[in-house]
């Protein structure tokens, strides 16, 4: 990123068009933040020391670029932070859903790949900006490099990090998407709200793997959405009952936040279910083959864990549910097809579906 040299300009104005304009390509909110993000750098070093990123390797890499963005980018003075909400229908409040014949897919996976739609999105926000401002430095991220996303958002205004590790906005809860444009321009920076956890710990205690082993601590190790989606080998056995029927990532920790009455429906086309995956059965998921798999999921977050992760997961949903001779059956038409994971994962499950009871 070049350094900048832009004609004297009233950046407390220029802040707020750009933010004006952040809305009008439909993000919900814009925030701006500095470099300095504070001790997050070593919370994130702490975090890595204790060993909680398990596989995540990539979470050590990089060394400081990953809480010093303007090693990363250089010549970033500022950091434009945006939020975009993805709930498609609002969930009833404070309630997790039990239906354990039913494959529980994390509510941001229901639709399109929030990365593309988002990177799109942020991309015409930037040109928007440099046909309005000049030729300006910026580089837009989405999930897409070593950034504290999270971090950034808090130091934006954006909302605090909940106990649960979540980023939690008082109108908005947690259920959006975070997106970020590094820039040389010298916006007017925000302020950090205050925190509103509280003494509630109701995410600790939700937690069907006790993941958050502390307030504002979780050991992605036992977290069901890094089991599901970014581990790709066998799940510890004395997790697997513990998952129950959610067979790519969790919200248990979100839908019981008292904040998420305040979550916004999303007006995005691109968020809304596809092929039914808010309300599929898991029998009706297991009997996807490969090329199903791959037409049903093409555009979806759910594409990246692969067929083989994807017949792991449900395997272990359909051993923990209650038992059915058709489950029965359909383990053991799918035990001698497949790779020696996902035969793993059918085993268990015909043994827990076989000794029910």
């Amino acid at each position: 990123m070049q350094k900048i040299f832009i004609q004297p300009v009233d950046m407390t104005q220029l802040t707020s068009q750009i933010k004006q304009w952040g809305q009008e390509f439909g993000f919900q909110q814009v925030g701006v933040s500095g470099v300095d993000l504070g001790q997050h750098g070593q919370h994130l070093q702490d975090w890595l020391a204790k060993g909680f990123h398990g596989d995540l390797a990539y979470m050590a890499s990089h060394g400081e670029k990953r809480w010093r963005p303007e090693l990363l980018e250089e010549n970033t003075q500022r950091i434009i932070s945006v939020r975009m909400d993805y709930l498609v229908e609002k969930p009833a409040p404070r309630s997790v859903p039990h239906n354990p014949q039913q494959g529980v897919i994390a509510r941001y996976a229901f639709g399109r790949d929030y990365h593309k739609v988002m990177r799109k999105r942020l991309q015409k926000f930037a040109e928007k900006i440099s046909s309005e401002v000049g030729d300006i430095g910026y580089r837009a991220f989405v999930d897409s490099a070593p950034v504290l996303e999270r971090a950034v958002a808090e130091q934006a205004g954006i909302g605090w990090i909940g106990k649960n590790t979540m980023l939690m906005n008082r109108q908005a809860g947690s259920f959006f998407f975070l997106g970020e444009l590094f820039t040389n321009l010298p916006l007017i920076v925000d302020s950090p709200v205050s925190h509103h956890c509280g003494s509630c710990q109701a995410c600790l205690d939700i937690c069907p793997t006790q993941a958050i082993v502390a307030p504002y601590q979780l050991d992605a190790r036992l977290c069901i959405s890094y089991l599901t989606i970014e581990y790709s080998g066998s799940i510890p056995e004395h997790l697997r009952t513990k998952i129950g029927n959610r067979i790519f990532g969790c919200d248990d920790c979100q839908l019981i936040c008292p904040w998420n009455r305040y979550a916004q429906v999303s007006q995005e086309s691109d968020f809304k279910a596809r092929h039914g995956l808010d309300n599929a059965s898991l029998l009706t998921l297991f009997t996807w083959d490969e090329k199903t798999y791959l037409a049903k999921t093409e555009g979806s977050p759910i594409r990246r864990i692969g067929y083989d992760g994807f017949l792991r997961n449900i395997a272990i949903g359909l051993g923990n549910a209650p038992r059915h001779p058709q489950i029965i059956q359909a383990l053991l038409e799918k035990v001698d097809s497949v790779s020696n994971l996902v035969q793993e994962h059918i085993k268990w499950a015909l043994n827990q579906q076989q000794t029910e009871g």
